[in-house]
């Protein structure tokens, strides 16, 4: 078993790079997508069964996803890495206590974020931007998919795990799977039952049960070691280890968190003042808001799924192929963006429309808030695969401050002083500015990282 084991883990040493990243990041971006597919299938159906004060609804709803997205992104990431880099130093007996406090962990956590969801669901709402036409809908939203939330969190945590362990397309699976079952359930409890915006709710915790059975059942065989239920205890040195490594993802999402809560916010005073209202700038922003999971699940996926082979690589140090590894990823990352570009400059009113009918200043305010908000989609990709690249390797500072770079040094500093200038298109221009300046300190940052690697390269040459 041992013997098998290591040559499977060779590979991520020794077979071609862009080969390794296709096997890796293409099952890890089709399981983002799926989990993006959760909230898009709700948002269409709530869109076009209850109206645009539905859409309003999952918007204010949204934060709390991302909360417990950012602490699936901890312990995640953060055990994927710990197991990874343990597994490429050939150290296995500290790569299992990885495995086993960060599953612990996934589910405590799961407990810790519902509880917190459940006593303070009013505030919450309020605090994201809900107006008294939207808070009862968002209420009968959020009642319900809190529920669903330690099953969120730990089926994101452990699809990353399940894909370091060498199995990204059982990982995929998993996400495919719930994400049919909800596009089903969402039709049955919003059409023929006639469920409204509760049925959509009741429809996304049952698929994620799915998901969920499917992950944990992954552990009873997985392929690195037998994981005993011994091993399933809070080691706190691991705890604090796999903190570490996960900071950088965890933060970023926490960021996107408040990031989201502003913007609900600013847009909600700022299209006060303006002719287009406080509920349809708060609508708008739903729609964008899950397009961008698309684009997120895109560059998210892909580093991801560069994780184990920098990790691995940078364990074994080959140096070499973690740069290589890192050049590759951003060619893909400049080919989605283009794409990206072009279908968001040339078709906003046909994109917002898939999510719902609207006033005709509904769509003139979505055309453009997307064509500014998107503008430098771009680049956008290449902040996180470098946070992500510099937390797979263990270098936590930079990592961290990366993270921190896009939201919270860049954006929501913005996000507060455009608008007192420009109204409501200042809160609109806020992101393509932080886009740019997050691209710009990334490949710095990078570029330096590259050099350390390449003298590191040659000592371990002249040994």
């Amino acid at each position: 078993m041992e013997q098998t084991q290591n040559k499977k883990q060779n590979i991520l040493g020794t077979a071609p790079v862009g080969g390794l990243i296709r096997k890796f990041a293409i099952p890890s971006i089709i399981s983002l997508l799926i989990n993006a597919v959760y909230n898009i299938t709700d948002q269409v159906f709530i869109g076009n069964v209850v109206g645009m004060l539905g859409n309003a609804a999952t918007n204010v709803a949204f934060p709390s996803v991302t909360f417990t997205g950012a602490f699936a992104q901890l312990a995640g990431v953060g055990t994927a890495a710990g197991f990874n880099l343990c597994m490429g130093a050939k150290n296995e007996d500290e790569a299992k206590q990885y495995v086993g406090t960060g599953l612990a962990l996934m589910g405590l956590l799961g407990l810790f974020i519902l509880a917190v969801v459940l006593v303070f669901k009013m505030p919450i709402l309020r605090l994201c931007g809900a107006t008294e036409t939207i808070l009862p809908y968002a209420d009968s939203y959020l009642s319900i998919t809190a529920f669903g939330y330690p099953l969120f969190l730990f089926t994101m945590a452990s699809s990353v795990v399940i894909r370091a362990d060498g199995s990204p397309k059982y990982s995929m699976s998993c996400m495919i799977v719930g994400a049919v079952a909800n596009v089903f359930l969402d039709w049955l409890f919003m059409y023929p039952l006639g469920m409204g915006i509760q049925g959509a709710a009741i429809a996304t915790v049952c698929s994620q049960a799915i998901s969920f059975a499917m992950c944990l059942c992954y552990f009873f065989r997985f392929k690195a070691f037998k994981i005993t239920f011994g091993m399933l205890k809070l080691n706190l040195s691991r705890v604090l280890a796999i903190s570490k490594l996960g900071a950088s993802n965890c933060l970023n999402h926490a960021l996107m968190m408040f990031v989201n809560i502003i913007l609900n916010n600013t847009l909600s005073y700022y299209g006060g003042l303006s002719v287009y209202g406080s509920d349809i700038p708060l609508a708008v922003a739903g729609v964008l808001a899950k397009l961008n999971m698309i684009l997120l699940s895109v560059s998210v996926g892909l580093s991801h799924g560069c994780q184990p082979i920098f990790s691995f690589n940078k364990g074994a140090k080959n140096y070499d192929r973690v740069k290589k590894t890192y050049m590759t990823a951003i060619k893909a990352i400049a080919v989605v963006g283009i794409v990206a570009f072009a279908l968001f400059q040339l078709f906003p009113r046909q994109i917002t429309s898939l999510f719902g009918d609207g006033s005709e200043l509904y769509f003139d305010f979505a055309e453009k808030y997307i064509r500014i908000y998107m503008m430098m989609v771009l680049v956008v990709g290449v902040q996180p695969l470098t946070t992500n690249y510099f937390t797979s390797i263990g270098s936590v500072k930079q990592g961290v401050f990366l993270s921190l770079t896009r939201q919270g040094l860049f954006l929501i500093p913005l996000l507060v002083t455009l608008p007192l200038a420009f109204g409501i298109d200042g809160a609109l221009w806020a992101a393509p500015i932080a886009d740019f300046v997050a691209f710009a300190v990334s490949i710095l940052l990078v570029t330096i990282s590259f050099k350390n690697l390449s003298k590191e390269q040659i000592k371990q040459n002249t040994k």
